[in-house]
């Protein structure tokens, strides 16, 4: 008997409707309730959305959940180099005998009905958590909140919403209150909310939801505190002060990051190795990550390089804090982004503190921009720009004239996934 493949299912999932976003919940609802309601069976859930940050501080919560010694199921979205990384059961990413078999449940559940790609693959993960016995379920949305897939729990723990900014606007709203009214959409009544540092708009909006359903809110800069003294992350709330070390994902932004991980897991008792743990032993892929074996890295070996999945105008402002407070050895970029982000708005705060841009279109990506127009806007914020065919190509244009070069891959997470599928 043969086995068929998870990839072979998840093509096949790939035609179940003629649109990669359509935001309701009405399909994953039937779906759930064929397969008997799996979503009410998981481990205790805490929901995360966000615009950015929403992966990292999942991260140091289950960083610190786990030193507490419990077991955490964790979904994550989009995967990079494999499907497999979107669920971890129980601290382990799923198997592939696993997956196989609850998105060939799944399939057969929907019965070739019409459902977006990651509706289908969202009730599977789910299916998969409430099968696999753990402390904790964390979910990340996927996009906005209140129609995202994963907005199917009545009744979660804690809720968590990270920094609100532009971004998704054709399904989600022009204005920064009608997103943040998208992601203030998992909010639950009665269930409390961490929520990190806001523009005032956004925040309006957040806490009328709240006050609406009578969900506590644990806000930065009301109940809780984050900065850095002395090269040190100092949180502070009504149970006391925590002196730790600075996060091990780089950058001032994961900071308050890590101020909303800290606020969750104080909520749930954690002691102060736990939150420790939570700040220095959390692990994100392309989140200004340093790459240091592969191809890439062998092919220039004196250079420095980095990689980073950011794509919007407020993660732009992220990245180039972290170039500006780094050595003074200026960095070069090579950017690839798809035709739906602001990339203008993106790289305009990365003028500033990049050499020169080498623009790229990413493999296999339909939504490409052509590296042509990303190396036009380039030029128009203020940036040298020039054309590559590839990655390799642009490695390898920066590194004949400068060999020592620090290099930033940047610009989208799908370009860093085909990455560290090839450099992994």
């Amino acid at each position: 008997m043969t086995t068929i493949s998870s990839d072979v299912i998840l093509e096949r999932m790939m035609a179940l409707h003629p649109k990669i976003i359509d935001l309701t919940l009405d399909r994953m609802t039937h779906l759930l309730t064929a397969m008997g309601n799996p979503e009410n069976d998981m481990p205790p859930v805490i929901h995360v959305a966000g615009t950015n940050g929403k992966g990292s501080t999942q991260a140091m919560i289950r960083a610190g959940l786990e030193a507490m010694g419990k077991s955490v199921h964790a979904y994550t979205s989009p995967h990079l180099a494999r499907f497999h990384e979107r669920i971890r059961l129980a601290g382990t990413l799923i198997a592939e005998d696993a997956l196989t078999a609850v998105l060939d449940e799944c399939y057969a559940a929907n019965d070739g009905g019409n459902i977006t790609y990651f509706e289908i693959t969202t009730a599977a993960a789910l299916l998969a958590f409430a099968r696999t016995p753990a402390d904790y379920t964390l979910l990340e949305v996927g996009l906005g909140g209140r129609l995202d897939a994963t907005n199917v729990v009545d009744r979660p723990l804690m809720t968590v919403i990270t920094p609100v900014s532009i971004d998704h606007q054709q399904y989600l709203g022009d204005t920064l209150g009608a997103i943040a009214g998208e992601k203030a959409g998992i909010i639950k009544r009665g269930v409390p909310c961490v929520v990190g540092p806001q523009e005032d708009e956004g925040l309006e909006v957040i806490e009328a939801r709240a006050n609406a359903l009578g969900a506590p809110l644990l806000v930065y800069g009301q109940h809780w505190h984050v900065g850095v003294e002395a090269g040190r992350l100092v949180y502070q709330d009504e149970s006391g002060l925590l002196d730790l070390p600075l996060p091990n994902l780089p950058g001032t932004h994961q900071v308050m990051n890590a101020g909303a991980a800290l606020a969750v897991l104080r909520h749930l008792g954690a002691d102060e190795a736990a939150c420790q743990a939570a700040v220095t032993k959390a692990e994100w892929p392309a989140r200004m990550q340093r790459l240091k074996h592969g191809p890439l890295t062998d092919a220039a070996p004196k250079a420095e390089l980095w990689l980073d999945g950011g794509h919007n105008p407020a993660a732009g402002i992220a990245i180039a804090d972290v170039l500006a407070s780094g050595a003074a050895r200026p960095t070069h970029l090579i950017c690839g982004m798809l035709n739906t982000k602001d990339i203008a708005g993106y790289l305009r705060p990365l003028a500033a503190v990049a050499r020169s841009l080498h623009a790229v279109s990413i493999p296999g990506e339909t939504a490409t921009l052509p590296a042509a127009t990303t190396a036009a806007v380039a030029r128009e914020v203020g940036l040298e720009a020039f054309e590559a065919s590839s990655v390799q190509d642009a490695l390898q244009q920066i590194i004949a004239t400068d060999p020592q070069a620090k290099v930033l891959i940047c610009g989208s997470l799908y370009l860093a996934g085909s990455v560290l599928r090839e450099n992994g």
